[in-house]
């Protein structure tokens, strides 16, 4: 079923990149590699849609930067295309249904979060999220923080937050350098006075500010 899944979700990242068929979740083909699904998901231009059961011979072709789209569905995708397109989309969302049920990710609003099981430090998770074109799970409110508190009581292990102290002590950023607007501060803290400037995520859901150096469950959201 992975194995399959993977040719899935190869071959509409391939369709996406050239058509944008499905912007809401950009992420997936590396999502797919994040949690270790077997298959290339590249997305350089070397993906081929070879091995797929069932396509009509022409899919079997050309790198995706040599596959173009042209203005309007008439002029870029010939009628059994557009089916095999539509055929895809549903089979993505049904991989996404029993991803779900095997508790590989969680969706909560637009975002899907998933984790590896790896314990690593700040910069490590963050790398892996990054590479999986995601980022470090960064809750935004209440929803989002029982979402990634789900996965937390999964592994029973701590996790790290894309959030980090910025220059002035206390004052805690998102990774992009906004202020954060949503907190979910355990008692008393934060209380590490600039020698704490990581995040991370009690098995109760309420927050700790922590040195970043310390090896934590990777969650990333994509």
């Amino acid at each position: 079923m992975l194995s399959y899944s993977s040719y899935m979700l190869t071959a509409v990242a391939a369709l996406l990149v050239t058509c944008n068929a499905l912007p809401k979740y950009p992420g997936i083909p590396g999502l797919a590699r994040f949690l270790g699904l077997p298959g290339r998901d590249d997305l350089t231009g070397q993906t081929r849609l070879s091995g797929l059961r069932g396509a009509p011979g022409s899919l079997v072709g050309p790198p995706v930067n040599q596959l173009t789209c042209p203005q309007g569905l008439r002029n870029s995708l010939n009628t059994e295309l557009h089916k095999v397109l539509v055929n895809l989309k549903h089979r993505l969302s049904r991989i996404k249904g029993v991803l779900v049920l095997k508790e590989k990710i969680r969706e909560v609003g637009e975002k899907i979060l998933a984790s590896n099981g790896k314990k690593v430090d700040f910069a490590s998770a963050l790398a892996s999220c990054e590479d999986g074109r995601g980022t470090l799970a960064t809750p935004m409110n209440e929803e989002e923080n029982k979402a990634i508190l789900s996965i937390v009581k999964k592994y029973n292990q701590y996790a790290y937050l894309g959030i980090k102290e910025g220059e002035d002590s206390g004052q805690f950023k998102y990774l992009n350098g906004m202020p954060v607007n949503y907190t979910k501060w355990h008692r008393n803290e934060p209380n590490g006075k600039r020698t704490e400037k990581c995040v991370e995520m009690y098995t109760d859901g309420s927050w700790n500010d922590k040195k970043c150096n310390l090896p934590r469950l990777t969650i990333c959201e994509f």
